[in-house]
């Protein structure tokens, strides 16, 4: 077997070139095909795309080694391509779309949830996944928000480390994306550009890669928007001075599928030449799709305008990459068709996505109607109650087929005595999978007409409503709020959904998910979020705006979210008192502890998410109202009381101030203890 390096010298400029270039796996196939029109799209030829360096989307092991055996046979390289694919929420066992699971406020579960997708998906010839998806969100029209933690950095990059930890458990290489700001797309529009400050961008924005790269993930993924003027695959400020040379990252960057030839459209680049030159000088190790590096990377090392000692450490990155994947050293490597067929969808990992379900439902309203009893006399309603496709966007190889739906989850407690007409309705409404994720943006997220509806009719019959909403996104639900007795957010569950949300129906178990973006009261107030600035005239009331008040609020709607960030009920009362902390200041490089007392006063176990927040009360530059800094979920039983302790660093009050200057500034601080966002408990620290 040749070293890396030996692979280095030897291989001819063209060849290097093309394990720079990621193909889809049908361009491979369609070498093969009498009519081979699809490769005009391209314009590269068979010997070419034989010696490419990854492929992307394939669906099955056989296809898998089809297609490497049709490229190993005929490259003159003879070295196997690496296979990827979007593995976003699970690969044929699918699990919570990633902003639900972000919910569960419970790294472990989705550590579990990533190294089980893994293990599917390394026995199903693959070894990388695009994921995880870190961008910060903040406006619920973009469809791409069902991928991402939310509207929060600091969670955005715990649940980032927690999915590359399991990728990588599960023999997987993980890449994070999309690198930077992605999520700030303008009025939520897919592919838009985003503008933001400094300050915006290295205190909100760029938090949870930074984090990630803790993890030392395999791959980072470029983003296809403009940041400030300037596509990604052009910006050497962030691929070379920030995430190289600052941050340390001497792992594979991989181009969006296009996005570098896309600098065109943008009107940045002129030609493909161009972009080639402006994304191989800014060393972006794979071009995915577009064909600009096999078409003039040779003619610009020739040219002198990228040097061929970058090629070399661009392809140096990629065969490292393929070692660590064991493709130096076989063809297949973990490709198991019969270990896929075991795992995929066993009761095992079926059980491992059905508690991640569970988990990820937030109760966002219960007048004391949930938990049911089995003596209960509901029925269920709506469109949703029999679909099967309730896996969201981004579901890999997941079928219909294999999913439970509403209906089929509470045949399972209730065998077949469901009634067809009661005092309870379940309505069964919202989204459609694919009405979510990308290419999904929407000018309007309100509850359809024929939803609101529905409610309002069971409502005016006297029937007590439960709603049980599907979505991939945080939907207006002011038009059937006052129309339910109970609201279960249920987003897109996977697999087991209907065994989920029929468990939690029934009290077979608890809801504790919280949410992770706020939800809106009306559309016009995205972009919303709990981390804002107060501006020079806060509104202190949260009523409408009044003629005279001038002051930052609508004149036709409340400021605040329907329901804010962190905000999700329980069966029980757990309540929160006594605030304490171990010091009144804190110094440079110092500490003190945070305490709450939490007591269980309902009637039932169960679990609450207990959220410590900060305020800069005075500062250098304006700071945002609250930031969430640490959360500890906690289980207590029926009566029960426990202390709960946070560790409260000096580093987690500093912000970005200048370039390279992070930094805690002398003055009062708030610190907040709660069960969400806005309902907290407050004392005042001093740093000094």
């Amino acid at each position: 077997m040749k070293t890396i390096e030996e692979y280095i010298k030897t291989l001819s400029l063209e060849e290097k070139t093309a394990q720079l270039y990621q193909a889809a796996a049908f361009y491979i196939k369609a070498t093969e095909a009498e009519n081979t029109g699809t490769l005009d799209d391209i314009c590269l030829s068979k010997e070419q795309l034989y010696n490419v360096g990854s492929i992307l989307n394939v669906s099955n092991v056989k296809e898998i080694k089809e297609v490497s055996n049709l490229c190993v046979s005929g490259s003159t390289a003879k070295i196997p391509p690496m296979f990827m694919l979007d593995v976003i929420h699970g690969y044929k066992t699918i699990y919570p779309i990633p902003l639900a699971m972000a919910g569960t406020f419970d790294e472990s579960i989705v550590e579990d949830c990533a190294e089980m997708a893994a293990k599917e998906s390394v026995a199903g010839g693959l070894q990388a996944t695009f994921a995880p998806m870190v961008d910060l969100v903040r406006d619920a029209r973009w469809g791409r928000v069902m991928e991402s933690a939310g509207e929060d950095p600091y969670l955005g990059g715990v649940m980032g480390r927690a999915q590359i930890r399991g990728f990588r458990k599960g023999g997987l290489c993980s890449c994070v994306k999309h690198f930077a700001a992605y999520g700030a797309a303008e009025a939520g529009k897919e592919y838009n550009t985003t503008d933001l400050s400094d300050y915006n961008l290295y205190n909100f924005y760029l938090r949870s890669y930074e984090e990630c790269m803790k993890e030392k993930p395999e791959l980072v993924m470029t983003s296809f928007n403009a940041l400030n003027g300037v596509p990604l695959n052009g910006r050497t400020d962030l691929l070379i001075d920030l995430l190289r040379e600052k941050w340390g990252f001497d792992g594979v960057v991989i181009s969006d599928y296009r996005a570098i030839t896309e600098m065109i459209a943008h009107g940045f680049a002129e030609d493909e030449e161009h972009c080639a030159e402006i994304a191989l000088n800014n060393e972006v190790d794979i071009e995915m799709v577009s064909p600009s590096y096999m078409h003039y990377l040779p003619k610009l090392v020739k040219e002198g305008r990228v040097s061929e000692e970058k090629v070399d450490r661009m392809l140096r990155r990629v065969l490292q990459l393929k070692q660590k994947a064991g493709l130096l050293e076989n063809q297949c490597p973990k490709a198991n068709e019969q270990k896929e067929n075991e795992i995929c969808l066993s009761s095992e990992h079926r059980s491992i996505v059905r508690k991640a379900a569970e988990k990820s439902i937030v109760l966002l309203k219960n007048n004391g109607v949930l938990p049911f009893k089995k003596t209960d006399d509901f029925f269920v309603v709506g469109d949703m109650a029999s679909e099967k496709d309730v896996m969201g966007s981004w579901r890999a190889h997941g079928k219909a087929k294999d999913c439970v739906s509403v209906l089929d989850g509470l045949k399972n407690i209730l065998g077949d005595t469901l009634q067809t007409d009661g005092d309870i309705a379940v309505a069964c409404i919202g989204e459609k999978s694919y009405m979510t994720g990308e290419s999904a943006s929407k000018v309007d997220i309100s509850v359809s007409k024929a939803d609101v509806d529905l409610v309002k009719n069971l409502h005016e019959k006297g029937k007590k409503v439960v709603a049980v909403i599907f979505a991939g996104r945080p939907l207006v639900l002011t038009e059937i709020e006052p129309y339910c007795d109970a609201i279960l957010y249920v987003w897109f569950l996977g697999t087991e959904s209907g065994n989920a949300i029929a468990n939690i129906l029934f009290g077979n178990a608890m809801p504790s998910a919280k949410l992770t973006m706020s939800f809106p009261r009306a559309v016009g107030q995205c972009p919303i979020y709990y981390n804002y600035f107060s501006t020079g005239r806060p509104k202190k009331k949260d009523d409408y705006h009044r003629a005279g008040d001038y002051l930052a609020a609508y004149q036709d709607e409340y400021n605040a979210p329907l329901y804010p960030f962190g905000y999700g009920l329980t069966y029980t009362n757990i309540n929160l008192s006594s605030l304490q902390i171990s010091n009144t200041e804190i110094e440079e490089n110092g500490s003190l502890t945070v305490s709450v007392l939490a007591k269980n006063e309902g009637e039932y176990d169960g679990e609450e998410v207990v959220q410590l927040y900060v305020q800069d009360k005075f500062g250098s530059l304006v700071r945002p109202v609250k930031e969430l800094k640490a959360y500890r979920k906690i289980l207590l039983k029926k009566g029960e009381s426990a202390k709960i302790e946070f560790a409260l660093t000096e580093e987690m009050l500093r912000f970005y101030k200048t370039k390279d200057n992070f930094v805690s500034e002398v003055g009062e601080f708030n610190v907040f203890v709660g069960l969400n966002s806005r309902d907290c408990l407050m004392e005042t620290i001093k740093r000094i």
